[in-house]
């Protein structure tokens, strides 16, 4: 008797798990622990619906795989059932060395270690319990495999698991900019001499695609408000850190937020993983809601402020912030609340955020002409492409409490 599971996903309807090896899989700890983290950070303080998590999108991520292999059968190109299994695993796996809230948190709970890294140490370890069966999915996933087209699948310029994120993000923060139509991009894609490519007759799809992706980082990811939550939530780890060296805040011995936050791991290794892997955005409410009332004002301010939905000001401009406001306002802040120059740096602060839409020096999205021809999507003779496609915006923010 044949195995058969199904999914019913909201985006994309009917997700079928036919391969004992993937259920197993997503019946991992590992994997479930997804449900606990959200895809989409702290958006859901400006979007209500954006609850959804990084086991959603992984799902939906895998069912775009099978489709767009499927795709490419029917365009003759070789794809053994082994392979396919690979790609399939490669992309359900590719987001589980995702942290509690995802990107926000990222640089702090695993110093100087990736998303992608933690994703392929984590896979390692679960290749070794399944006896090596996860082996050329590894290779997909680190771009060592031979046919690289796969991986292009998994991670690049065009990949399933950006199709799947626009639309479900799109989908549940009702921003229908982010639509797109991935349904025709996976009926435009094809191999040629190995790689992954797009029929001429998809180009406009693929204008389209890009744009959803810069409006998207704007309108939603980088939303000021998202923006100031998120750095929020950085400021409260922070400063519970510089308490914590301090000797003014306790961490239980075995309490796992405090080991990979407090402690210095100079170097993130397998030891860590089971106590990475089992935290998730849970452990970091229940550390902020405890923290609310910590003598300490800064740090039961910002606590105070997330929970509440109180946040600190942010202003986005195209111009640096000039050293004269920033000055002045800290001074004013300082004065208005007693504290010194160092807390009110957890308080007011000022950054910059990046958005390049296309970069044609990285991973090309490369169109295939009737007669041949293959062309870089920024070669391609289309205004709205040459005028903005591989042009960044860059904008300043400074980020401040007002009392």
């Amino acid at each position: 008797m044949s195995f058969r599971k199904i999914i019913n996903d909201p985006v994309h309807g009917f997700i079928t798990i036919s391969d004992p090896l993937i259920f197993q899989l997503i019946s991992h700890p590992w994997f479930q622990r997804l449900r606990r983290i959200n895809q989409m950070a702290m958006s859901y303080l400006v979007y209500p619906g954006a609850v959804h998590s990084r086991l959603h999108h992984a799902l939906g991520a895998y069912h775009l795989m099978h489709n767009a292999l499927y795709e490419l059968r029917t365009k003759e190109i070789e794809i053994t059932q082994a392979e396919e299994q690979a790609a399939k695993i490669a992309i359900l796996l590719h987001d589980i060395g995702h942290g509690p809230f995802s990107h926000a948190l990222e640089s702090l709970l695993a110093k100087d270690v990736e998303h992608e890294t933690l994703s392929l140490m984590i896979m390692k370890t679960l290749n070794e319990e399944m006896d090596g069966k996860l082996s050329m999915a590894i290779e997909v996933f680190k771009n060592t495999y031979h046919k690289k087209f796969l991986h292009q699948l998994v991670s690049g310029q065009l990949d399933v698991d950006r199709m799947d994120y626009l639309t479900r993000d799109s989908f549940y923060t009702g921003v229908i900019e982010g639509m797109i139509g991935y349904d025709r991009i996976i009926k435009m894609i094809t191999v040629h001499d190995g790689e992954l490519m797009v029929e001429e007759k998809g180009i406009y799809t693929i204008e389209e695609f890009l744009v959803s992706r810069r409006l998207m980082y704007w309108q939603v990811y980088q939303h000021k408000t998202v923006l100031s939550a998120e750095m929020t939530l950085v400021k409260i780890l922070e400063r519970a850190k510089w308490l914590y060296l301090k000797n003014k805040l306790t961490v239980e011995e075995d309490n796992r937020l405090g080991k990979l936050l407090f402690k210095e791991i100079v170097h993130f290794e397998k030891s860590h993983l089971a106590m990475f892997c089992d935290l998730d955005d849970s452990d970091i409410l229940f550390s902020i809601k405890n923290w609310r009332t910590h003598p300490d004002p800064v740090l039961s301010l910002l606590c105070n402020a997330l929970l509440n939905r109180d946040l600190l000001k942010l202003r986005l401009q195209s111009e640096p912030i000039s050293i004269e406001e920033f000055t002045e306002k800290k001074a004013a802040l300082e004065k208005k609340l007693s504290i010194s120059a160092e807390d009110s740096s957890f308080l007011l602060f000022i950054g910059e955020a990046e958005n390049s839409l296309y970069d044609p020096n990285n991973e090309k999205i490369n169109m295939l002409f009737k007669d041949g021809r293959v062309r870089d999507i920024s070669q391609v003779d289309t205004p709205l492409i040459h005028q903005n496609l591989s042009r960044p915006v860059k904008k300043f923010y400074i980020c401040f409490y007002q009392a």
